[in-house]
């Protein structure tokens, strides 16, 4: 709920003031009421000799009072005196010489109260929460990508899907369905499409990366609202932080920190039956399951051409260490390098280029500004230049830019 560090030691610093003050006024000592005498009690000189004790009587009342412990004698007195005066540290001593306060008035100490208990509460409502918070996304969710091995070959989990389909298919058959694959030196599958198993703890983009990946959200958002209101609907809402923290598991790599902060802002957009879904450069953004689902389709393709040779990921069609962000539903996408984290597109034609538009975009964030920067001043980015058609962002390719790229 609170992920301000600023905001938490304001709220501790808060706690700590009025639990002080608190306290401050409570050790105060009400002041003590003036010494009573009777006005019939005779008043005694120092150098009058002592009365004797009265024998009986009614008791008298004097003031001071007489100590609980009895008087000191002579003796005391000297023996007091000759071991010297005690070492007591002063705020031991009573405070006898420092002046008596006055005592807090009933009003001053219901409102002392009143602050105090909303203080309390407000930090065990912002405690509550945090550790809620941590409760839930702390906990890695279990995501189903469809059957596993054993539910469907329950029989025999060794053999493939297709041996059991075609055995379930023909169960009077000796065949053993179609022949299992051989791996062989030209099957070596992609390194960076098969990560080692990792877990991922959820984790929260730095505050400044929000902060600045908000403000470009904020430009489109209005310049979405008022001239292409149905694009402005296609935005989805934010994305499951837990969610995010099982892809990047499942992808073992990390998402950079402006494409997880836009994530939880808006989680991909949603085509509609008349509208396409918004997005950048001619494509719909994708949501953290769709970047999921196409990595894996892409790897899967990648796996019948790769032959385990050493080159640079960047010159190929595809390298598992791009995250797709966008597509153009014609097997065209928008990839994020995760290593230098610029911005790239591949085509289905087997090229995979890293300036898209034909210009150089250095990260995620600076995809947003670019795109802010285009719609608010109608300018275009390189050969794409949006455009408004019935209420709905399109983007057209300019042949002549395009040419010049």
């Amino acid at each position: 709920m609170i992920i301000s560090r600023r905001v938490w030691l304001a709220l501790a610093a808060s706690a700590i003031a009025v639990a002080v003050v608190l306290i401050v006024r409570s050790r105060r000592r009400p002041a003590l009421p003036a010494p009573v005498r009777r006005e019939d009690a005779p008043v005694r000189r120092e150098d009058a000799p002592a009365e004797p004790a009265a024998s009986a009587g009614p008791p008298v009342d004097r003031w001071p009072p007489a100590p609980v412990l009895g008087t000191p004698t002579d003796e005391d007195l000297a023996r007091y005196a000759a071991a010297g005066p005690p070492r007591i540290p002063a705020f031991l001593q009573g405070g006898h010489d420092r002046p008596v306060r006055e005592p807090l008035d009933e009003a001053t100490r219901r409102r002392l109260t009143r602050w105090g208990a909303a203080a309390l509460a407000l930090c065990l409502v912002a405690g509550g929460g945090r550790l809620v918070e941590s409760a839930v996304f702390s906990k890695e969710p279990e995501l189903s990508w469809g059957p596993s091995q054993e539910e469907v070959c329950p029989t025999d989990p060794s053999r493939s899907q297709a041996t059991c389909l075609f055995a379930e298919l023909h169960p009077g058959s000796t065949m053993s369905g179609p022949e299992e694959p051989v791996p062989g030196p030209w099957a070596v599958p992609d390194p960076d499409c098969h990560p080692p198993s990792r877990v991922f703890p959820v984790l929260a983009p730095d505050p400044k990366v929000t902060r600045a990946v908000d403000r470009q959200w904020r430009r489109i958002e209005r310049w979405l609202r008022t001239h292409a209101p149905r694009s402005h609907r296609t935005l989805a809402g934010p994305a499951d932080p837990a969610a995010v923290a099982a892809v990047e598991a499942r992808m073992g790599r990390r998402l950079p920190g402006d494409l997880r902060a836009s994530l939880l802002r808006h989680d991909g957009a949603v085509t509609t039956k008349d509208t396409w879904g918004f997005g950048f450069l001619g494509n719909t953004s994708l949501s953290v399951q769709e970047t999921l689902e196409t990595w894996r389709g892409l790897c899967d393709v990648d796996d019948e051409d790769y032959g385990g040779e050493e080159s640079d990921p960047r010159s190929q069609w595809w390298d598992g260490r791009m995250l797709p962000v966008g597509a153009d539903g014609s097997g065209d996408h928008l990839v994020v390098d995760s290593v230098r984290r610029d911005v790239g597109d591949t085509d289905h034609e087997g090229s995979l280029d890293f300036t898209p538009g034909g210009v150089r975009i250095r990260s995620y964030h600076a995809l947003l500004k670019a795109v802010a920067d285009a719609l608010e001043k109608g300018r275009a980015i390189g050969y794409w230049k949006p455009e408004v058609v019935g209420g709905e962002l399109e983007w057209t390719v300019l042949p002549s830019r395009k040419g010049d790229s």
